[in-house]
């Protein structure tokens, strides 16, 4: 009897199907130009930001969470690549892609996922032959813009051009919400980058949303509306991925490019979007993925969005041959409960360069009217790489303007103007979020190997850029 049953068993086990866990899909939002004050959890007196709010008490909320550049475009390199985007030149707003970069969706379409882009791309021409537009960055579909967009906006729709009707964040959220759809039908993975171009200027709020600022001066109620707006079609994305089944694996991971804007609340930290002082870097940053973080969590740990590329690949369980150094480090071990302090520090660099502008409204329209006379011009002649991105020849001897390295509580600045002495700063973020007690002089030591660790790690930024990577 009892062998009978053993055979049974064994049997049993042998002829049993293995099972295999279902890939997670990945949902990557970004807003542009909300600084880390720019949330009613955050403490901001007038901005009304249900969804948010909601996320930040039942999700994972970043209180220390970075943008790798003080602006747009850089930082949205640093999500493609896991790379500060100096590397790669993509130095200030603008600025590109270089084309041999290996980007998280190349990385995931490789490993069966489809991919979609929809909204703020920034990171190069959005003519479908440019080697720097989103479906020659690994992106399967695309909905996307060359910068910033408010109501009615000019679009790219896989290379064409479309103006489309609606408020912008709710625009995209509807296309990817689309497109998520159809990968649940298909039973396939799918990592979607919805990139919101709000609350950047200009800004042009609705009806409903200016309602709820009547109190509020007209610039400051149009930016609020904005924000509200973007919280709004979060809504609609959570709904949305609930309804087509997708939400319990899924990972939506929520982020801004840079710190705040004139119009926008810093929550009391020094500085703005463009400098590399708190304020130009800390950025809100929830998480929400019910199949594995199941309770809400306010995480202190220094995180920053050069995690985000090596954290997603080794959670969809892929490797990327010839990988390039990388900046940025997995959280998954944060997300099993396994870190509770950052192994490795942070490096910034606001390089001494200037943004290139990108009218959305305008590249467009002269893109759509070159299509309706069908006389579009190749992207290397209408919307070329600057040259200066592919260069190789740049010194590592010079670091100009401001760079930091950000290690554990302690922040160190590298100030190097065009005329003028070599300047430090650092500070203790525990004791001094605001960076206004310089403790140079009282941790010498400390200060000494900070320096050294920085100027290491921006001299193999600089080899990278040369082409040591390649």
């Amino acid at each position: 009897m009892i062998r009978t049953a053993l055979i049974a068993l064994i049997v049993g086990l042998l002829l049993a199907k293995p099972t295999h866990a279902a890939p997670p899909n990945f949902v990557l939002c970004m807003a542009d130009d909300q600084g880390w004050g720019d949330m009613a959890y955050n403490g901001h007196p007038a901005l009304k930001t249900p969804v948010f709010d909601e996320l930040a008490k039942s999700a994972w909320r970043f209180d220390r969470f970075y943008a790798a550049a003080p602006v747009c475009s850089p930082t949205r390199a640093s999500v493609m690549t896991g790379r500060t985007p100096n590397r790669m030149g993509a130095f200030s707003w603008g600025w590109t892609l270089r084309p041999q970069e290996i980007t998280v969706a190349e990385a995931l379409k490789s490993a069966g996922y489809a991919t979609g882009h929809f909204g703020k791309w920034h990171l190069g021409s959005l003519r479908a032959d440019s080697p720097v537009s989103p479906g020659q960055s690994g992106f399967d579909t695309w909905l996307s813009s060359p910068n910033f967009f408010e109501i009615d906006p000019w679009m790219c729709d896989n290379g064409k051009a479309v103006q489309m009707k609606g408020e912008g964040s709710e625009v995209i959220v509807a296309r990817a919400l689309r497109f998520i759809e159809q990968q649940q039908q298909a039973g396939k993975p799918f990592l979607a980058v919805i990139w919101f171009g709000s609350p950047h200027n200009p800004h042009v709020g609705i009806e409903q949303d200016l309602a709820l600022y009547q109190d509020q001066p007209k610039k400051q109620r149009h930016f609020l509306a904005e924000i509200t707006a973007m919280d709004r079609a979060m809504g609609q994305l959570r709904d949305g991925l609930r309804q087509h089944k997708a939400a319990e694996n899924t990972l939506l991971w929520y982020c801004s490019d840079n710190g705040a804007i004139p119009e926008g609340s810093t929550g009391g930290l020094r500085g703005k979007k463009g400098n590399l002082y708190e304020g130009g870097l800390r950025v809100p940053a929830l998480m929400e993925w019910p199949a594995r973080l199941k309770d809400h969590r306010r995480i202190d740990v220094p995180c920053c969005t050069v995690d985000i590329y090596p954290t997603l690949i080794e959670l969809a369980g892929t490797k990327v041959e010839k990988q390039p150094v990388l900046d940025g480090i997995s959280l998954v071990p944060l997300l099993d409960g396994q870190l509770s302090k950052r192994n490795k520090p942070i490096g910034f660099w606001d390089y001494a360069t200037r943004g290139l502008p990108a009218k959305s409204a305008d590249l467009l329209q002269e893109l759509a009217a070159e299509q309706a006379a069908g006389q579009q011009r190749p992207a290397a002649e209408a919307e070329p790489i600057h040259p200066d991105q592919l260069r190789t020849d740049y010194p590592d001897d010079t670091f100009p303007r401001h760079s930091a390295w950000l290690d554990g509580d302690w922040k160190l600045h590298r100030i190097e103007p065009p005329n003028g002495k070599l300047k430090w700063e650092l500070y203790n973020l525990k004791e001094d979020e605001k960076e206004t007690t310089d403790l140079l002089a009282k941790e010498p030591d400390r200060a000494a190997k900070m320096q050294t660790d920085l100027q290491t790690w921006l001299k193999s930024v600089v080899a990278s850029l040369n082409g040591a990577d390649n």
